[in-house]
């Protein structure tokens, strides 16, 4: 017994030692950008890297003064925001009937919207820019939401059906043997088993949106232009790249995706709580 309590006790050490490794390697590029953003430029670029240094609030000023940022945050916000919902609530239905209902060429619905994740972001955007330009919606909102529907959508639903097959279909027939109708057993029955995998889902078609540059770049000038775009055009200012100024672009970029995990996640847990 001795013996055997030792090995467990080192396996669990060696365990959480590489567990901790691995996280902190993960975690090591989010936290340098945002000790980089506090920075002046000159304890950016020196050759040994400085961990003491006066810290600066000079790149986050230049950053939200910038009327192209709040202009960018606000295409963001309204763009990411709307093609998400709509996919959403068009995108887990569909997986839902694609998963429980006999639907002919199952398999090849699947097949085609796991396909539209293969496409190359010029692939899409190419025929787009036509398409747009033919209809006049080009650099528009409305052109940028329904390009970002087609990437929610397909994620979502492609995300949710393994979701749903899971639900053993015992607990939606005893459901209907109380005399639930298809879409009570859909909304009381359904979606609160599979909440927690579609929020996944969900969360993880607002973040390839969010940070989305290459489409935005070919679809949109200077009305619509993404935050994204926006943070890249920092690159370009002057002969000197302004890290300090664009590690400070990175952090903001990064936390309404943290907001919105955060704010569906109680969203989720109060909704669950009162069914």
């Amino acid at each position: 017994m001795g013996k055997l309590t030792i090995r467990r006790g080192v396996d669990h050490a060696a365990t959480t030692a590489i567990t901790t490794v691995i996280i902190l390697v993960a975690l090591f590029p989010i936290l340098w950008a945002v000790l980089n953003s506090f920075k002046e430029l000159m304890d950016i670029v020196t050759p040994v890297p400085r961990f003491f240094f006066s810290p600066t609030l000079a790149n986050y000023k230049q950053v939200l003064a910038s009327p192209e940022v709040l202009t960018g945050l606000g295409n963001s916000v309204a763009i990411v925001g709307v093609a998400v919902l709509l996919g959403a609530v068009l995108g887990v239905p569909a997986a839902y009937a694609i998963a429980r209902y006999p639907i002919p060429a199952k398999k090849d619905i699947q097949f085609f919207l796991l396909s539209l994740r293969f496409l190359p972001p010029v692939a899409v955007a190419i025929p787009l820019i036509s398409i747009w330009i033919d209809l006049g919606l080009y650099d528009s909102r409305l052109s940028m939401v329904v390009t970002y529907l087609l990437v929610t959508l397909s994620t979502i639903i492609w995300l949710s059906i393994p979701a749903f097959a899971r639900i053993p279909k015992e607990i939606e027939e005893a459901a209907a043997l109380d005399g639930y109708g298809p879409y009570q057993v859909f909304w009381y029955v359904a979606l609160p088993v599979a909440s927690k995998t579609l929020m996944g889902g969900i969360v993880f078609s607002f973040v390839l949106v969010w940070n989305e540059l290459m489409i935005a770049l070919a679809l949109t000038s200077s009305k619509s232009m993404t935050l994204p775009v926006v943070a890249s055009a920092f690159t370009s200012m002057g002969q000197e790249v302004p890290w300090g100024v664009v590690n400070a672009s990175t952090v903001l970029l990064a936390l309404p995706p943290l907001l919105f995990v955060g704010i569906l996640g109680r969203l989720l847990n109060s909704m669950l709580k009162h069914k």
